[in-house]
């Protein structure tokens, strides 16, 4: 199902998830790739820019888009660890990115199947989406980083000033 240029793509991908999580981000990653050949890769980098849109796949549209001078990739393949959320779905969709391959499935933000099904809308963009891609790797990274940061920092809503959420519960 997969081919090598495929897999090749993904673990560039994982590599920009791992940077990312040695950044303190949540370890996403993100590859482009045209004609086989990877144009851009990013990870996610949301706490460090401050920035809700700092996720993996809206900065590798954007790298792209600089590189290429063109913000659409009917013909590009999209490569992502984690199953896009509805925000970088609709990111996909507006680019008209040509397929998507992901990694692990996001059972709570899923926006392509797992929640979800985006692409499936008359929003006319439809892009092959297949997913399982080195999907064991890129969900131990998430496993690894969560359990860590749970052990090192318990993270609670309320030291943020939302006195209804406490994720330590």
């Amino acid at each position: 199902m997969f081919t090598s240029e495929d897999k090749t793509a993904m673990q560039a991908a994982l590599r920009a998830a791992k940077r990312a999580a040695k950044a303190g981000e949540t370890p996403i990653g993100a590859a482009l790739a045209v004609g086989g050949k990877v144009l851009a890769v990013a990870g996610n980098t949301r706490e460090r820019k401050n920035d809700v849109a700092g996720h993996a796949e809206i900065a590798v549209l954007r790298k792209a888009a600089k590189l290429r001078g063109d913000w659409r990739f009917p013909d590009a393949t999209l490569y992502v660890t984690l199953e896009p959320c509805p925000m970088c779905t609709g990111a996909i969709l507006a680019a008209r990115v040509g397929r998507v391959v992901f990694g692990a499935n996001s059972a709570s933000f899923g926006a392509m199947g797992s929640v979800v099904d985006l692409p499936s809308l008359p929003l006319g963009a439809h892009p092959t989406v297949e997913r399982g891609l080195l999907s064991e790797e890129s969900s131990a990274l998430l496993r690894a980083f969560f359990r860590r940061r749970r052990e090192e920092e318990p993270y609670t809503y309320k030291e943020k000033g939302d006195p209804v959420c406490d994720m330590t519960k």
